[in-house]
């Protein structure tokens, strides 16, 4: 079933569309954005988020010809109307992603955290793109092939919605089964200021950090930077490998469903100490991060946001905090070809209970 804009399942009556007035193209909400919506904190927001694969001018600009020539049959509306849309955007410039407009909650203040909770991610279409494109990638000058300036893998959905099908070879049925695990690769707050951001590099607001843990049921905590926080999401997955190493995901439109809440700065420092950029968590693990353009570094900086979280979490003193995470946890590489790039710990909760 393709979820139109407006039609099919929408759990929240909290409801904000993809539409050439809801989103941005390419850049990421600051503090200068009014807010599409003002919601109060423990609000359940339903978003429409569209996937830029199959939109971007280096596939023609033109779902309906793009997709229709891979078979797909229906092509979603406001995919149709973003890329016709005169947006401003700059191809080669500003980034490719589409972000919603920001929503403003409530009471929210710098030295706050927002968690950002995905309650629901249900896929809109039964297809999705896989792209390697313009020198990016982990083996830019190695591929595209033939110095081709894009290269888009067309994936299917299984029957059951449970997995994701490539063939072997282009033009062959598909052969290939992958899970599905479906997540929003940007979540994010607004930055201080009026210039918005880049939408490709993470930083300490969020924003592209492709953490493919991030599915439904888990909460992203991230230091509110401007009153309201002015929450934002975009750049919907089916699934993703950890490394994202071709460019992309199998990008895909999703109707995702996402839990606001408000952490005060008091209780905030006393469940996870000062946190100066990102924190996830799943049921089973805290999830502190680590970025930087250089890949060592950002593996550092995870390491060291992983030994404070320790200390503020559960008291560990630094040096045995430093042996567990060498002995028990796992660090995991999020993404390599954001510019920034990111690794991630899975900090098992069980072993503190």
């Amino acid at each position: 079933m393709i979820l139109q804009p407006g039609a099919g399942p929408i759990r929240s009556s909290t409801y904000l569309p993809a539409a050439p007035d809801t989103v941005l193209w390419g850049r990421l909400p600051c503090a200068g954005d009014a807010p599409a919506l003002s919601v109060q904190p423990g609000t359940e927001v339903t978003f429409d988020t569209v996937s830029h694969e199959g939109i971007l001018e280096d596939q023609g600009r033109d779902p309906e010809r793009f997709f229709g020539a891979h078979g797909a049959g229906e092509v979603l509306r406001d995919a149709v109307a973003i890329a016709a849309s005169d947006l401003p955007r700059t191809f080669g410039v500003d980034g490719p992603h589409v972000v919603s407009r920001p929503v403003r909650v409530e009471g929210a203040r710098p030295g706050d955290l927002l968690a950002m909770t995905l309650v629901e991610a249900l896929p809109r279409v039964p297809y999705g793109v896989i792209s390697n494109r313009h020198g990016r990638g982990c083996l830019a000058g190695e591929y595209p092939l033939e110095a081709a300036a894009c290269f888009s893998a067309f994936a299917t959905v299984s029957e059951d919605g449970t997995h994701g099908r490539l063939p072997l070879r282009p033009g062959e049925e598909p052969r290939v089964s992958f899970p599905l695990a479906p997540f929003l690769g940007i979540m994010g707050v607004a930055v201080a200021g009026d210039d918005r951001p880049h939408s490709v590099p993470p930083g300490p607001h969020g924003g592209n950090l492709d953490i493919n843990l991030l599915t439904a049921g888990s909460t992203l905590y991230l230091p509110v930077q401007v009153d309201g926080a002015l929450a934002y999401v975009g750049d919907p997955h089916f699934a993703q490998g950890c490394g994202e190493v071709s460019l992309t995901a199998m990008e895909a439109s999703l109707r995702a469903t996402v839990r606001l809440d408000v952490v005060p700065r008091e209780e905030a420092v006393r469940r996870f100490g000062e946190l100066a950029g990102p924190l996830a968590e799943t049921g089973e693990h805290l999830v502190p991060t680590g970025l930087d353009e250089d890949l060592d570094v950002a593996v550092q900086n995870c390491v060291r946001a992983a030994i404070a979280l320790l200390g503020a979490a559960y008291g560990m003193d630094p040096a045995l905090a430093y042996a567990y995470l060498s002995a028990a946890t796992d660090f995991e590489i999020s993404q390599v070809v954001d510019v920034v790039k990111g690794a991630h710990a899975r900090i098992r909760k069980s072993d503190f209970s």
